[in-house]
């Protein structure tokens, strides 16, 4: 994989021609640029989360929406510049482009020098102006991150160091700690803070990876699918519990690491594969390779830098931060007030050993939460996981509804209100959600 390359320019060409589209593309990629054409405008706004394109070139006049149409819906903060390319076009049509806030207006037939040159220039301004509002919240962005791993102890501490130090460093990172330590929290922490942050984040949980649909999944299939490792360019790949793998499997992740391209199946030639690699396993990797689950040569290509997260039962020092903070979080999901922390409630806590680390903790917080609700409870009887069915909804449709009320408002709170990202996670549309947010009466400022 490639370590602190420059991203190319993300081009988006919307035009009805497609010998114009094709021609486009063409240019685009002999430019050295990644490209991507649609034949209408209208289908532009459920592609953007998907392309986050630093420039969209769109012809004016289309059936359906027009090029001014497209420009009008585009306006916001974070939209990308629009550069309209046209065949009729004349002054009075340029000037209304402009007034409207297309970056630049271009008549075809077109210089290629010069359609190149404005739309470098429209990419790179758009660019600057996105890295220059990641730094300026990059402060918040790094307070943010005792929230995100907390803890006092000196491990934490350090650990939280490390983050910041490594994130804009592109070299691989290894997470070793066991399960419910916070591996993939560490992993998003470093995406958040790095340079790619704007890029995807993909997940893999790669003890689900079979060496039967390895190559389906991940690979993708050519003019049909695209593959889990696709979906990572231009950001992060997060390869959880790589142990896991079957070791047919790991030599073929270590051949798409080492060169940094990947192969659909179909396809007439490997893809250009540009991302960060950050691995992590629930067991020590050394003890790993000497019992053959995990290849040396794997380990080794992903070990640029090696954190060791702590297991709970040695940060106890933390555990009542750690318990006022997740009651807190799930009393405003639950929006009622957090029960307090009693002496008992302390003595538990210290008393458990944690088997389940943080996760568990995260859990145990919820049903004292859900206790609450009925005026009773203790954080001992909280550590039982049985004790909360009769606190369960008496329908499905209740059922269904917390449940939903529950995933909404947590995704809310872990991306901050950022809608896009949340419909992202939660796995439907933009408007299904806002639907959603407002049928189960979810007050989002008060969760944020």
């Amino acid at each position: 994989m490639a370590e602190g390359k420059a991203t190319p320019l993300n081009l988006l060409i919307v035009d009805d021609d497609a010998a114009m589209r094709a021609s486009l593309v063409e240019l685009a990629e002999a430019a050295g640029w990644q490209a991507s054409a649609v034949g209408r405008a209208a289908q532009v706004a459920d592609l953007l989360p998907e392309l986050r394109p630093d420039v969209i070139l769109s012809d004016v006049r289309m059936p359906g929406m027009s090029g001014l149409d497209l420009l009008a819906s585009l306006q916001g903060a974070g939209a990308p510049p629009l550069v309209l390319i046209s065949a009729h076009g004349d002054i009075t049509m340029a000037v209304e482009a402009m007034q409207a806030g297309a970056y630049s207006f271009v008549e075809k037939p077109y210089d290629p020098r010069r359609l190149l040159s404005i739309l470098r220039h429209a990419g790179e301004q758009y660019r600057l102006t996105r890295q220059a509002g990641r730094l300026k919240a990059r402060l918040a962005q790094l307070s943010g991150l005792d929230r995100v791993l907390l803890g006092g102890t000196p491990e934490m501490v350090a650990l939280r160091e490390t983050v910041i130090d490594m994130a804009d460093a592109m070299v691989p990172v290894f997470l070793s700690g066991l399960t419910g330590t916070g591996k993939d929290v560490v992993a998003k922490a470093l995406h958040d803070l790095g340079p790619r942050s704007e890029a995807p984040f993909v997940a893999l949980n790669c003890a689900a990876l079979s060496e039967r649909h390895f190559e389906e999944g991940m690979f993708g299939i050519h003019g049909e699918r695209q593959g889990s490792l696709m979906g990572a360019r231009g950001g992060t790949l997060f390869l959880d519990e790589v142990g896991a793998c079957p070791v047919a499997v790991q030599a073929k992740l270590l051949r798409v690491i080492e060169t940094g391209e990947v192969t659909p199946i179909g396809a007439p030639g490997p893809v250009p594969l540009d991302c960060r690699v950050v691995a992590a396993t629930n067991e020590d990797p050394e003890e790993a390779i000497a019992a053959g689950r995990l290849r040396p040569d794997l380990y080794y290509r992903l070990s640029g830098v090696v954190l060791r997260l702590p297991p709970l039962v040695q940060r106890r020092d933390d555990l009542e931060m750690l318990a006022t903070h997740f009651l807190r979080h799930y009393a405003a999901i639950y929006e009622m007030s957090a029960p307090a922390l009693t002496t008992e409630d302390l003595a538990a806590l210290l008393a458990h050993d944690w088997p389940g680390n943080v996760r568990e903790l995260r859990h145990v917080a919820e049903r004292r939460v859900l206790m609450a609700r009925r005026d009773r409870g203790s954080m001992a009887e909280a550590l039982r996981p049985d004790v909360v069915a009769e606190d369960m909804p008496g329908t499905l449709r209740e059922a269904v509804a917390a449940l939903e009320r529950g995933m909404i408002a947590r995704a809310l709170k872990a991306h901050e209100g950022r809608m896009d990202d949340v419909a992202a996670q939660l796995g439907i549309g933009r408007r299904t959600l806002n639907e959603k947010i407002v049928k189960l009466g979810l007050d989002k400022d008060a969760l944020l």
